[in-house]
């Protein structure tokens, strides 16, 4: 079989990844024993292209229709849904993951904790200006995309962990003490699931409360620990290079360093000529943007403001 590259965010919280986009797409490979190594982009802390897959002239990114999974079914790459995507107990429960809960991750890591869990994640790398500018700026469209006002913040929190509460125990009641959530066999339900509390249980503080409702959970605790065993820890050494440090960042998508230098450079395409003109422009346009940013909101308080003056005048 042709090896493929995976690229991912860095790895930190002793995980190859800790981004919720990238480790289930790791592992399922892994369940569907498609050769692979890891490399690591530190370019582009917020692209939805990241995670991506390429092989010889095969290119797959994150942002495509469906995402990476999807696209690795259909391309006949790797199914290991075949014979459950007609199962209505199977659709719901996806249902539930890919909403409830990833919502949940997105909500505990930006805004149910401190924060410092999503900027090891995606900005640690970037000096601390920049970085920290960027994390606010994605913190203000985490909110967009979760629908959080000031009016409505409390009630959105709470709904956010009664779902995930139910979500966690629905999955519980399904696995009880199988190997895994369906037919005892391995689905992109199980890698979904298990990036997701993985990223849960070892990237969020102890002061979680999500973290906390999962941990009620025994047998998906065991599940999780029995799988990172097996697909983490056991081929660490081998799946997983050495971290690049921040000193010495990727410049592209296709500077593959565990590729053998002799090997002749394939025509690159044009998504990623387009993709690696980027990288110098990058700063550039992040710190354009958080200018804008800036800009709009201090005018919106301005705004508010002066209504708030013409109210009191009234």
């Amino acid at each position: 079989m042709e090896e493929y590259t995976l690229v991912v965010r860095k790895p930190c919280f002793g995980l190859p990844t800790t981004c919720p986009s990238c480790l289930p797409v790791f592992f399922y490979l892994k369940f569907a024993n498609v050769p692979f190594h890891l490399d690591y982009n530190l370019t582009y802390p917020d692209s939805d292209k990241i995670p991506y897959i390429e092989s010889g002239e095969y290119v797959t990114y994150n942002n495509e229709k469906g995402g990476i999974i999807e696209r690795l079914k259909e391309d006949c790459i790797a199914d290991l849904d075949t014979e459950l995507r007609s199962v209505p107990e199977w659709i719901s429960t996806k249902a539930m993951i890919s909403s409830w809960l990833a919502d949940a991750i997105k909500y505990e890591l930006w805004l149910g904790t401190d924060g410092s869990s999503a900027e090891t994640i995606y900005y640690s790398d970037l000096p601390w200006p920049i970085g920290k500018i960027l994390f606010l700026k994605q913190l203000h469209k985490v909110k967009q995309e979760l629908g959080i006002t000031k009016d409505n913040s409390e009630k959105i929190e709470e709904q956010t962990y009664k779902r995930a509460s139910l979500a966690f125990g629905a999955l519980s009641s399904r696995l009880e003490e199988h190997n895994f959530l369906f037919e005892n066999r391995p689905s992109s339900l199980d890698a979904l699931f298990l990036g997701q509390a993985l990223i849960t249980l070892q990237a969020l503080p102890e002061t979680s409360v999500l973290r906390s409702k999962l941990l009620e959970h025994e047998n998906l605790v065991r599940y999780v620990d029995r799988l990172k065993t097996e697909f983490v820890d056991a081929g660490s050494s081998s799946s997983v290079p050495n971290y690049p440090s921040s000193a010495a960042p990727r410049r592209g998508p296709s500077n593959w360093s565990s590729k053998p230098k002799s090997k002749p450079k394939r025509e690159k395409t044009k998504e990623e000529k387009s993709f690696k003109r980027r990288s110098k422009y990058f700063l550039v346009a992040q710190l354009v943007s958080v200018v804008l940013f800036v800009t709009l909101m201090a005018r919106a308080d301005d705004a508010e403001i002066e209504l708030d003056d013409d109210e009191g005048y009234e």
